[in-house]
Parts: structure tokens; C-alpha cells; sequence
């Protein structure tokens, strides 16, 4: 085996400018994922943009600015986004960005398969160690499938990037081009937790037994369940991304992954966001392991754990269990990501339970719980694959019933100004 170059000094280390002089017209040039979103080589992708032409900019879900959908940039730079964050919401909706609808559990099988073949991927990494490995830190996800298949990757080297375990090491010697960084990784603000996601969470998690193996997403509906399984025992986590709420289950000893069947005592996530304390936490620890998400979203891998518990939201779910989870009518809103996979993988678990919750009405009043889903939503998660539903109202079990019954058990958790439309529509439907 040849022996890797030596580490590299701090001469070694170029302007993010001159890092981007590697980036051409005609390139398709991946972005790491959420708050690993490299900014300073962001922002020079960007300026580098003026000057080319056809350039093809694809990711998940990144945070902070996306300066290359500037609208001096349309006519240069079009995003082909795999999930659409607030960030690019806007730019999908004028045509600068295009979403591809994809389980995010196939997305690193496109790379590597060269169904949509990279030519460079901008990284930010921690710091090599005594042998050069650097980590991609808080976001393994798909990001390990572009630095796997992209001929040019450019590294932002961070020394505030936790060192991760698990499928993220990337040798310095692979980099074209490195660039320093010393910025504070962005802590997206913790939701608070209102009355009606707080009893959300206490159904939901009526649905969660000691031993269960949990998948759960950020934001207030996973908080909030969270926060309600302080006395189970022997809890494991075997999920796409977490946040605080699963660090302090760890820390309280309710996780211990004791029952998992793979991966025994090891937290398994793709990506993590969150607060400081959340990246110290991950930082070297090798009970928590960041892993490829063509293994942590494979329905068949989530299938061998038992009593795998997994809680999805949505947008709207109609009264015979479609759900909607990634648009408001033809307006894309996120993205299909996990939800299928781990929905699919949860059913086939022994003893495991499926579960969508949401607040059973918008912001506005108008329920979430719909007589039809609207025209032009995606449905994001079929009829078929929904066990149970959960809204403040209580818990809809769905697995074996007729449509008509569906019907009847989600109205009974709709909002009660809105049951008596509901059933009415139902009636109409069902034809009594």
C-alpha cells in the first residue's frame, strides 16, 4: 500500500477564491449538507459564478445564504436541489432551481452509479489528525457518496467541526484544494414547545415502549415527544438526523441502545443540528456513529432492529391516510427525504409502529386533517404505508382498516370545529 503524502502545512492552505479557480463552465458541484454548509466556499462559488457558465449547483437542505440563485446568477447557475430548504424555496419557485424527488436513501447510489455524476464537491471537514484523516463532521448523509465520487473536492477545514465517527473520514491527500476556516458552526434555535405539541408528544409517545428503537426528525413534534420519554428504559436511536433532544436522553440514561439488534449501544444518525453542547457532544465519541444513509435509511437495515418507532410530520394527511409532507399544493415546500424510508422500515420491524403526527389544524385554523389533499400535492407517503396518525386530539390507528374506518378514526382527531364537514364528506364518499 502506498504510504499517504505528509500533512500538510499551513502554506499548504489557499484563498477560498483561489480554491474556486478549480471549479469550471459546464460543472455540476455538490454542497454539504445542512450546518456543515461550507460558507466561506460558498460565498466564492458564488463570486466564481459571474464568469462561468451552465454551472449545475445540487444538495440537500443547506443552512445560511445561497448567494449563487442571486438573480445576477440566473442566466449561470441553476440549482438542482434534493430536498428544498427555506433557502431555496424561492429560487424553486421562479424556475432557478429544479427538485428531484428521491428517497434519501437512494441519493448516495446516484452518485456512486453516476446516475447524476458530480465533478466536485465543496466540503467542510475537521481538522486532519496525526495521519491526515480529516471527518465530515456533523453530516455524513449523502455528503460521504460525493466525496466518494467527485473527481475535485475542496475542503473548508474547521477546527469548531466535531471529529465524528463512523462513515465520515476523508484523507487530507484527497483534496484539491484546502481552505482555513475558524467560524462557529450554525445552531439553528430550539423550537418551543406550545400547548399543542406538548400533547402531541405525551400520544405520541404513548406509542414508545421501553426498548423501542427511535427515528424522529427536528423540530417541536420530535422535541416535544422527547421530552415525554424521561422514565423508559433502554431506548435506542437508529435515525436519519437528531438534535438536543437525544442528546439529553443519552445523558439521562434512557438511551442506551441495550435492545438494538445492530449496532448495540451505538447512536447511528446520518446528520446532526443543534445547539453547542449538541456538537461537543458527537465531538470523538465513539457511542455516536454518522453513517452513509444508503445503510441508515435502508428499509431492509431499520427493518432488523426490533420495535423501531418511527415519527414523520406533515403538511396534511386526507381521511383515508394519504399523506402529504413536502408541498402546499403545487408549491414545493421540503422535500420526500427519510419519511418513506423509515415509515416502510418501521412496518416491517417486529413490533414496530409507523407513526405521522401533526397539529390537527395551520396556523390559520383550517385543518390539517382533509377531506381531499389539495390540487397538486404530492402524496409523500401513501395510504398503504401509514399505521398511525397522531394530532393533540389522540391517536388514529389505521394499519388493517377499510377507508370508511380510516375515515371515521382520523375525524375523531380532527379538530372538533372541523368533524362535522369531515364527516359529511365522508358520508358523501363512502356513501353513508
Amino acid at each position: 500500500m502506498e504510504p499517504h503524502p505528509p500533512i500538510p502545512s499551513d502554506s499548504a492552505y489557499v484563498a477560498p477564491h483561489t480554491a474556486l479557480g478549480l471549479i469550471g463552465s459546464g460543472m455540476r458541484v455538490f454542497v454539504h449538507t445542512g450546518v456543515a454548509t461550507p460558507r466561506l466556499l460558498v460565498d466564492a462559488l458564488a463570486d466564481r459564478a459571474e464568469g462561468l457558465d451552465h454551472l449545475e449547483v445540487t444538495h440537500l437542505h443547506t443552512e445560511g445564504p445561497a448567494p449563487y440563485v442571486r438573480p445576477s446568477l440566473r442566466d449561470r447557475v441553476h440549482v438542482r436541489a434534493l430536498f428544498v430548504g427555506a433557502n431555496m424555496r424561492g429560487a424553486v419557485a421562479d424556475g432557478q432551481a429544479d427538485y428531484v424527488p428521491v428517497f434519501l436513501s437512494e441519493i448516495p447510489r446516484m452518485f456512486r452509479q453516476r446516475t447524476l455524476p458530480l465533478d466536485a464537491a465543496l466540503l467542510q471537514v475537521s481538522p486532519p489528525d496525526q495521519h491526515g484523516w480529516c471527518t465530515l463532521g456533523v453530516s455524513v448523509d449523502v455528503s460521504r457518496a460525493a466525496a466518494d465520487s467527485a473527481p475535485i473536492l475542496i475542503g473548508q477545514v474547521n477546527p469548531r467541526m466535531p471529529r465524528t465517527h463512523g462513515d465520515g473520514h476523508v484523507h487530507v491527500s484527497r483534496f484539491a484544494a484546502l481552505v482555513a476556516c475558524d467560524d462557529e458552526l450554525i445552531s439553528p434555535p430550539r423550537p418551543k414547545l406550545d400547548a399543542v405539541r406538548i400533547e402531541i408528544g405525551r400520544h405520541a409517545a404513548g406509542l414508545v415502549g421501553d426498548g423501542a428503537c427511535l427515528q424522529l426528525g427536528i423540530g417541536a413534534v420530535p422535541d416535544a415527544v422527547l421530552a415525554q420519554l424521561g422514565d423508559r428504559r433502554g431506548l435506542g436511536i437508529h435515525t436519519e438526523t437528531f438534535s438536543d433532544g437525544v442528546r439529553e436522553l443519552v445523558e439521562a440514561g434512557v438511551v442506551t441502545g441495550e435492545h438494538k439488534a445492530i449496532d448495540r449501544g451505538d447512536v447511528v444518525t446520518g446528520f446532526v443540528m443543534g445547539s453547542r453542547l449538541l456538537y461537543d457532544f458527537v465531538d470523538d465519541n465513539p457511542a455516536v456513529r454518522l453513517l452513509d444513509v444508503a445503510y441508515v435509511n435502508d428499509p431492509n437495515v431499520i427493518a432488523r432492529n426490533p420495535n423501531v418507532v418511527a415519527i414523520n410530520s406533515a403538511i396534511e394527511v386526507d381521511i383515508t391516510g394519504q399523506v402529504c409532507a413536502d408541498s402546499i399544493g403545487t408549491r414545493q415546500y421540503s422535500g420526500v427525504g427519510g419519511q418513506m424510508d423509515f415509515m416502510r422500515g418501521a412496518a416491517l420491524s417486529d413490533g414496530g409502529r409507523p407513526v405521522i403526527a401533526l397539529p390537527s389544524t395551520t396556523g390559520s385554523g383550517a385543518s390539517r386533517i382533509v377531506s381531499q389533499l389539495q390540487p397538486g400535492s404530492s402524496v409523500t407517503t401513501t395510504r398503504s404505508h401509514v399505521h398511525f396518525v397522531v394530532t393533540e386530539h389522540g391517536v388514529a390507528e389505521l394499519h388493517g382498516r377499510s377507508l370508511r374506518e380510516r375515515a371515521e378514526a382520523l375525524i375523531a382527531i380532527a379538530a372538533p370545529e372541523h368533524r362535522e364537514r369531515l364527516a359529511a364528506d365522508a358520508r358523501a364518499r363512502f356513501g353513508r
